[in-house]
């Protein structure tokens, strides 16, 4: 499932395509993705300029007068802007039309392509936040493309301190609770792996008994990897390539996902792996504790 960095990378490609072009169409191929499209997206978004496009965790949202569009890309989703006569294919559910731009950009189609249909396509009226954004917890990175509505803030800022706050009590694995939603939005299986390994703590140590400043360093590594991977264009796994098409790079310079029994980068012993929480877990159990 494509990370936050993923997510980001595209927001970032698709920004200067759509910023301030008016939607004259919108085309549904399937009246549904992982839940039925809202009647709002067709009816409303034609005729709206697009005013900004903004993330929030894993979610894209695209802003108009009218109210904003949510996507999510699911397992396998992509969003790509083409020519409107570029002929849709098997996997190519939703069209958004947009009209020539004043700087006399040619008419383009921002195209929507699923093929799990794990993704969705949902309605968010102004002044409101959709239910699927309720109860997240804070960013990892600060951006000004995140999405900041009326309870966002309130919400408390990320940081060592705020992980060490939220842990107490808990005796579930520390990837577990780095992997909440409700804890911290956007780091998945991938990133978590990789942020705890670069701050050397062991995914199966209860997040209640990992010290304040061990925190500190394990939200240091959080924010250093997630910007890295953005720099980087993503991690590539199976399905996930960019707006323009290009694959993401991360993926080279892995420490621990993916890399169960090969050498450790740092002292050579071989990786384990194991099931945590469901996910696939790699760890180095010497310089993990």
């Amino acid at each position: 499932m494509p990370e936050l960095p993923e997510v980001e990378t595209t927001r970032r490609g698709l920004a200067p395509h759509l910023l301030g072009r008016r939607i004259a169409d919108v085309v549904l191929r399937r009246p549904d993705l992982r839940w039925p499209i809202p009647p709002e997206v067709a009816a409303r978004l034609p005729g709206q300029a697009i005013a900004g496009i903004r993330r929030r965790a894993k979610y894209l949202l695209l802003d108009t007068a009218a109210g904003s569009a949510l996507l999510h890309l699911g397992m396998s989703g992509s969003l790509r802007v083409l020519a409107p006569d570029t002929p849709p294919g098997l996997h190519d559910h939703v069209d958004l039309v947009l009209e020539d731009g004043s700087h006399r950009a040619a008419r383009r189609v921002l195209r929507f392509n699923d093929p799990r249909r794990f993704g969705c396509l949902l309605w968010q009226p102004p002044g409101t936040t959709h239910e699927l954004l309720r109860g997240l917890g804070p960013e990892p990175l600060a951006d000004a493309g995140m999405a900041h509505d009326a309870q966002d803030a309130q919400a408390p800022a990320f940081s060592g301190d705020y992980l060490f706050a939220r842990s107490r009590g808990r005796r579930a694995p520390v990837k577990v609770f780095l992997m909440d939603q409700s804890i911290v939005v956007g780091v998945g299986n991938i990133y978590a792996a990789e942020a705890l390994f670069a701050a050397g703590i062991s995914p199966l140590r209860p997040a209640g008994q990992v010290s304040r400043a061990r925190y500190a360093r394990l939200a240091a590594e959080v924010t250093r990897i997630l910007s890295h991977a953005i720099a980087r264009g993503g991690t590539t796994l199976r399905d996930f390539i960019s707006p323009d098409g290009a694959p993401g790079y991360f993926e080279q310079e892995l420490s621990a996902y993916g890399r169960g029994g090969a050498p450790c980068p740092r002292c050579g012993r071989a990786l384990k792996q194991a099931s945590i929480g469901q996910r696939a877990t790699v760890w180095c159990g010497h310089c993990q504790r």
